[in-house]
């Protein structure tokens, strides 16, 4: 930790008024000293990671962190601001502010000692000591731990609220994430471990109570899992809060740190005494099924850090109205872990459980899509009227194999209903909700009820699950609820309403829609191009791309798709192939205007672009969206009005440049992605060379720079998206 943060990355008059100003401010210390390679390249992952969740916290904190191929060592700079800088806590700017950069390859002791100053921000009198720090050696020694805080008065002779000193961080001395008596100054286990002894200290003295104590007077006791996308910072900070607000309440709380140097399991006992457990998390939680069938609160990681009190409370009055949880997936998770914390609008949730079920439902769209254009491509159109393969296969036939891979695709498509329904069911109600999800998803299958079937047999699976799971059940009946009882009478009523309330409706609306589709012609068509193709590149593989490319592959994963629908799937491929192909070809042309990493980034470009993956130009919007997201959506408003006014074709849903030889009207395809790609190119280049660089401004590292020419790139602009 010695060498973690200097003097010289100490600004105690940090006079940034924004956090993307205060980010550079700081990261030019570290450039300065050659711990950033690229100062651009950092800024944007910093800033990618800002747009996941905002870094501020109570108590006027700002942390902006991140992992980066762009960081040569671990390393922490810290700024001390007179005005304050928003980066988006609920209490107000931030005055402290630290900016943690991380290795992509980081070792994990090196993060655990960042966790472990995540940690120490929980402690009034570090904080206070930052604040009063004269000069930035003072400051730089306190993080480290070389100079212990003065705490402002001693701590009262309260028995009861003391904990040991190698408990779990608590209010300890040594205030420096690499003190002795740091709970992360160990592995990430030993964050684990310290909780487990401090709750274990807590036991020992309940069984010093008298003898005459009825039993039933121990202390609640809750399990916690903490954890982050990064997991550097929010994962022990929430760990730390919610253990003093345990400590505060009087239960028992144990936290698992899921972060960055990996994590140590919770003994199994511990979890099997636990009368409630707390998800504090914004990365799906490993090992979920440990800690099925107990009364469970599910947030967001901050929710942990700002509201601990809150969340032990609701976690307590689950536990005495006897709700609990019926188990959850392991392993990688879903999309959407957790219906959405306290404080989301029902839009967003929607948004949320709707993504579960279209991500889910993707790959089958994809393989069977491809196999389906690759037994048209072999056999001919014909081949959909082939008999079983069952029945008739030659090996040495042509036409045998393309049945084959026909009939394999239509399997795969089979599922795209009752997948989607599913999975957004999983997505509100967890694991109970897959049966009734599935089931009413075949029945919306079974009554061409198609897509739009799907979507609300999902979302009525769900919300009978999860209405069923708010009804008290006494303890006896629990232990079947979710394998019995839940998909009895979830799977009845969802097949009820779907066979008998709104299945007919929706069936008559999803015929009108595809009747819609097949008439489109003219005018109407070339606009529905255009608007498919501003989508697609607005947020780049975001909500708004998958609700078009979802509405694509819906019109295809038919038996006997329309021209129409066929036109609109080739219309949405096209598009989604522009932003990339065109920051490729921009960094290219013109390679002065972008960072070394970006024009890395190009090269990787051209691949994923051609590939039908619109995500390749995410660094770049990062970087710079207010220049390539618009530049973007022009190229692929050109695209998606080109194609459908060329009568371009496409039954496969995915592949790029490589299922070109699927397409109707092939050449003038490529000439509608062509066009595209040279009006984003255009527009990209010439709005950042449009861009006055900053005075004095030189890229770090760059050819640029060295020659004392400054880059458009290096302009002070906000770097989050």
């Amino acid at each position: 930790m010695s060498d973690m943060i200097t003097a010289d990355l100490v600004d105690l008059d940090l006079s940034a008024s924004t956090k993307e100003a205060a980010a550079r401010s700081l990261a030019e210390r570290m450039a300065a000293l050659g711990r950033v390679t690229d100062l651009e390249g950092f800024l944007a992952d910093v800033a990618a990671r800002e747009a996941q969740m905002p870094t501020g916290l109570d108590g006027g904190i700002g942390i902006p962190h991140c992992r980066s191929a762009h960081v040569t060592e671990p390393t922490l700079a810290f700024g001390r601001s007179a005005a304050g800088i928003d980066f988006g806590a609920a209490d107000g700017p931030a005055d402290l502010v630290f900016l943690i950069a991380a290795p992509a390859g980081a070792d994990d002791a090196h993060l655990t000692i960042l966790s472990s100053l995540a940690r120490q921000l929980m402690n009034a009198d570090f904080t206070d000591a930052l604040r009063s720090a004269g000069d930035p050696a003072t400051a730089a020694a306190l993080i480290r731990g070389d100079e212990p805080p003065a705490p402002e008065s001693p701590a009262p002779e309260s028995p009861a609220s003391e904990t040991p000193s190698t408990g779990a961080e608590g209010d300890s001395a040594s205030p420096g994430p690499a003190g002795a008596g740091s709970a992360g100054s160990g592995s990430a286990g030993s964050d684990s471990e310290d909780s487990v002894s401090a709750s274990a200290a807590a036991s020992a003295d309940a069984d010093t109570a008298p003898a005459s104590a009825p039993e039933t007077a121990r202390p609640f006791r809750i399990v916690a899992v903490t954890s982050c996308p990064t997991g550097i910072a929010h994962t022990y900070m929430a760990a730390e809060s919610l253990e003093k607000a345990g400590r505060e309440a009087g239960v028992e709380l144990v936290v698992e740190t899921q972060g960055s140097a990996g994590f140590t399991r919770l003994d199994p006992a511990v979890v099997a005494a636990a009368d409630g457990v707390i998800f504090a998390h914004d990365v799906p939680v490993r090992d979920k099924d440990r800690f099925a069938g107990k009364p469970t609160v599910d947030v967001g990681v901050k929710a942990g850090i700002n509201r601990p009190a809150e969340l032990i409370g609701e976690v307590r009055g689950k536990a005495e109205r006897g709700e609990v949880t019926s188990g959850s997936p392991s392993g990688a998770g879903t999309p959407v872990e957790r219906a959405g914390e306290s404080g989301e609008g029902y839009g967003t949730k929607l948004r949320k459980w709707l993504m579960s079920g279209v991500s889910y439902m993707v790959p089958f769209v994809a393989a069977g899509g491809l196999l389906i254009a690759l037994g048209f491509a072999i056999g001919g159109y014909e081949i959909k009227s082939a008999p079983s393969v069952m029945d008739h296969f030659v090996w040495t036939q042509t036409d045998s194999w393309a049945a084959l891979l026909f009939q394999i695709g239509a399997v795969a498509f089979g599922f795209l209903v009752p997948v989607l329904a599913g999975y957004i069911a999983y997505g509100m109600a967890d694991r109970p909700g897959l049966v009734p999800g599935f089931v009413g998803g075949m029945i919306a299958s079974t009554i061409n009820a198609g897509f739009l079937g799907g979507l609300v047999a999902g979302l009525l699976a769900g919300g009978v699950v999860m209405a069923i799971q708010k009804v008290r059940i006494p303890a006896p009946v629990r232990g079947i609820m979710p394998v019995v009882v839940i998909p009895l009478i979830s799977s009845a009523i969802v097949g009820f309403l779907m066979f008998v309330v709104v299945g007919k409706p929706i069936a008559s609306a999803q015929k009108g829609m595809t009747d819609w589709l097949n008439g489109l012609s003219g005018s109407n068509a070339v606009l529905l191009g255009a608007l498919l193709g501003l989508m697609m590149c607005f947020d780049l593989g975001g909500p708004v791309n998958k609700v078009a490319y979802t509405f694509a592959t819906a019109g295809i994963a038919v038996s006997n798709p329309g021209d129409s629908a066929m036109k609109i799937m080739a219309a949405v491929m096209a598009a989604g192939m522009v932003p990339p192909l065109a920051m490729a070809l921009a960094t290219t042309v013109r390679g002065k205007l972008f960072t070394p990493t970006e024009r890395e980034n190009g090269k990787a470009a051209w691949v994923l672009g051609a590939s039908f993956i619109s995500e390749g130009a995410i660094p770049f919007a990062a970087a710079d969206p207010l220049r390539v997201i618009p530049a973007s959506m022009a190229g692929g408003a050109v695209t998606g009005a080109l194609s459908m006014t060329f009568g371009a074709t496409l039954r496969a849903p995915h592949g790029g440049i490589f299922v070109v030889p699927l397409i109707g009207n092939p050449f003038l395809y490529l000439v509608a992605v062509a066009a595209g790609v040279c009006v984003t190119t255009a527009l990209v280049v010439v709005l950042k060379g449009m861009r006055k660089p900053a005075p004095g401004t030189v890229r770090p590292g760059s050819a640029e720079g060295a020659t004392g020419t400054t880059s458009a790139q290096e302009t002070k602009q906000p770097v989050a998206a």
